[in-house]
């Protein structure tokens, strides 16, 4: 249904009824209508069908007039054989959707519900994760679809709500391998080092742990041992992967994806990472065997495996770039891998093969940095700024080319130079876990693998460790989820809608949010209670397209969130615009465009903060501050229709506190005081853009 309730429709009869008792005499004069069958004849199928088929066709009546349909002139209500008048008023009429019925819900053509879900998440199966996990692809499948497991360690879980659809993702690179590793294959252990991560992994998990670094480590420098890369061995797996897969996918309830994650850290340790998102079934996805590292690092031959398999198969793929914080530069450079220039063939190749990006992970946030947007507020979030996957220290000129906002804006800068945008993608979120558990809410969170699970001293575990430099436990962001509006729980029509960018990425939160671009919004469309009829009627949905403005005219955009039903009110929504002005510098703004409340921008611009309900030794917040829904309509007060734009919507919580919080809580332990406590979750739209 749509996030808003709708307003009911006028009904005007011949007499003074009520609504309800016009709709009932409707009925009641259609079915007396009817003739008197014989007796000899079959019973029709449905008493009510015929009355609903006498109804709708009073209903296309009424709206072949409201759409100039009747007479010239008509204004009056149209009247169909006894049923009574309905006004053509009282029904919205629409630019481009077709017609609309007394019911609201009718002839919808548009998505009209979010489907909630994980695009990253990791099992037993990957290679790093298998060094102590014990969670089988299986086991996270029934747990992402509401079931109840214990964790590796035996701890009782459950999501507070069944998630609709996930995307398995587990590394191509030897790929379930790990299994045979643990238990002592005599094959591996012919292997000095494979022994070693034998005797790691079946002892203290903090072993483990340092083994799986290790192995990470091998992994990005070229040097595991020969036996782990068989590509008879990952052919053979992969079909018994997909195989599972296929068995809990349910069109309509739940959607198994199948995918992998194709896992290149060049350099070593710059995350260039991607998740393969697959539209189709196992019949066409084993016909060609997932790429590895051990074959190439460079993105550009992954786009061409990615045609090969759409040509031979018939299928259809796409990637979604890991979050690109842990790249030192890379994810987002302005040359290709090999160091030479973008070129237009380039960049339509990257839009095409990567329309979505992971902007929020558990290994931190990645909309933007506090040193690439200094007058934003809220760029400070779960950031992880200290190196690469590897922890090689960053250098701060490269944070440009590692966070999503800055990504959009070279975007913009390339399609200008290039004449296409290899930075055109739109928004989505996962956990990244490696304990098979989709844990992405605050209260419930797992952590990133299994030696992290829930604990009183998990703040200070070392999360990654590489030469002495160290991610500790509680810098873990306990993120997050992926909304899309699809028509429907198929992987084709939600592979579909990630195709189209039609997403947002939550932090956790499953708010509720709607973002629509256009010409002719107006303060009136805020006050709607369906606010998707009017968005895809005047305007273009989140990762649509706007260009060529009209003579005078300036972007509207109408966008609406409702929160979380089980959580926190909303403080404010802003729609943040990145721009090139004429001189071709890039720009970008952060407007608050609906709050919560009766506050007001201060002599500096900003608002005031929402207040904070918090407890932090009780680790509860109260909702009596903030809102449980905002809607607005918002014009560019500073468009210029000759420079190449781009908006999202960004939707903030008030404050809730943060896993540490609960962590201290239930475990009656006093965090350090740099651990922080309280946090602002967050959603993110894929933007729309404006072209000239």
């Amino acid at each position: 249904m749509n996030i808003f309730k709708t307003g009911s429709a006028t009904i005007s009869c011949r007499h003074r009824l009520t609504a309800g008792t016009a709709l009932a005499l409707v009925i009641l004069a259609t079915a007396c209508q009817r003739e008197s069958p014989p007796k000899d004849a079959p019973e029709p199928e449905s008493r009510a069908n015929n009355v609903a088929d006498k109804s709708s066709e009073a209903l296309v009546q009424t709206t072949a007039a409201q759409q100039g349909g009747g007479e010239k002139g008509t204004e009056h209500p149209v009247q169909s054989g006894d049923m009574g008048l309905i006004d053509p008023k009282a029904i919205m009429q629409t630019r481009k959707l077709g017609p609309r019925s007394f019911s609201p819900y009718a002839n919808r053509t548009f998505p009209s519900r979010a489907l909630w879900g994980d695009q990253h998440l990791h099992t037993s199966w990957s290679f790093d994760a298998g060094f102590l996990a014990t969670i089988t692809p299986g086991d996270a499948l029934r747990f992402a679809r509401g079931e109840q497991l214990k964790s590796t360690f035996g701890v009782p879980v459950r999501l507070s709500r069944p998630l609709d659809w996930v995307v398995m993702t587990d590394h191509s690179d030897s790929l379930g391998v790990t299994a045979e590793i643990r238990k002592g294959n005599p094959e591996y252990m012919q292997e000095p080092t494979l022994k070693q991560w034998n005797q790691a992994m079946n002892g203290d998990p903090q072993d483990s742990v340092a083994a799986a670094m290790e192995a990470i480590a091998a992994q990005s420098k070229g040097t595991l041992p020969d036996i782990l890369k068989n590509p008879k061995t990952l052919q053979s797996n992969w079909e018994k992967y997909t195989e599972i897969i296929e068995k809990y996918n349910e069109p309509g309830r739940f959607t198994a994806f199948i995918g992998y994650e194709w896992t290149p850290n060049p350099g070593p340790g710059n995350n260039l990472h991607r998740n393969l998102v697959y539209r189709d079934g196992r019949d066409k996805a084993i016909q060609q065997t997932p790429l590895t590292t051990y074959e190439t690092v460079n993105p550009e031959d992954l786009w061409k495996w990615m045609a090969r398999y759409e040509e031979t198969s018939g299928g259809r793929i796409l990637a979604i770039p890991h979050n690109g914080n842990l790249s030192n530069g890379l994810m987002f450079a302005m040359e290709t891998y090999t160091g030479q220039p973008l070129t237009k063939a380039y960049a339509l190749e990257r839009q095409k093969r990567e329309p979505l990006y992971e902007v929020t992970q558990i290994k931190g946030d990645g909309e933007t940095h506090p040193a690439l947007s200094p007058n934003d507020e809220f760029a400070d979030f779960e950031s992880w700024d200290k190196g690469n996957l590897n922890l090689l220290p960053k250098k701060p000129e490269m944070l440009q080319f590692e966070y999503a906002r800055e990504a959009l804006k070279n975007g913009l800068l390339l399609e200008r130079e290039l004449g296409a945008n290899p930075f055109k993608f739109g928004l989505a979120a996962g956990t990244d876990s490696h304990t098979g558990l989709t844990t992405g809410a605050e209260d419930n969170f797992f952590g990133k693998h299994p030696g992290v699970e829930p604990g009183p001293e998990r703040y200070k575990h070392v999360t990654l460790s590489f030469e002495g430099r160290e991610v500790l436990g509680w810098e873990m962001s306990a993120a997050g989820y992926t909304a899309v509006w699809a028509t429907e729980n198929s992987r084709e029509a939600i592979w579909d809608a990630m195709a189209r960018r039609e997403t947002y990425a939550s932090t956790g939160p499953r708010m509720l949010v709607r973002f629509f671009g256009g010409w002719d919004f107006t303060e009136e469309d805020a006050g709607a209670r369906d606010p998707a009829w009017i968005g895809y009627d005047k305007g273009v949905p989140m990762g649509g397209d706007l260009s060529k403005a009209p003579q005078g005219k300036s972007p509207t955009f109408l966008v609406a969130a409702l929160r979380d039903p089980i959580g926190a009110n909303l403080d404010r929504i802003q729609i943040i615009k990145g721009w090139l002005d004429q001189d071709g510098k890039k720009q970008e703004k952060v407007y608050d465009v609906v709050w919560s409340g009766d506050r007001k921008a201060g002599a500096d611009g900003k608002l005031p903060p929402v207040g904070n309900t918090v407890d932090v030794e009780k680790a509860v917040w109260y909702n009596t501050i903030g809102a449980p829904e905002l809607i607005s309509v918002w014009k560019d007060p500073d468009f210029d229709p000759g420079e190449r734009a781009f908006y999202y919507a960004r939707i903030i919580e008030i404050p809730t506190p943060r896993w540490t919080a609960y962590e201290a809580k239930r475990f009656n332990i006093k965090m350090p005081d740099e651990v922080p406590m309280i946090t602002q979750e967050r959603a993110y739209t894929s933007p729309i853009w404006y072209t000239p």
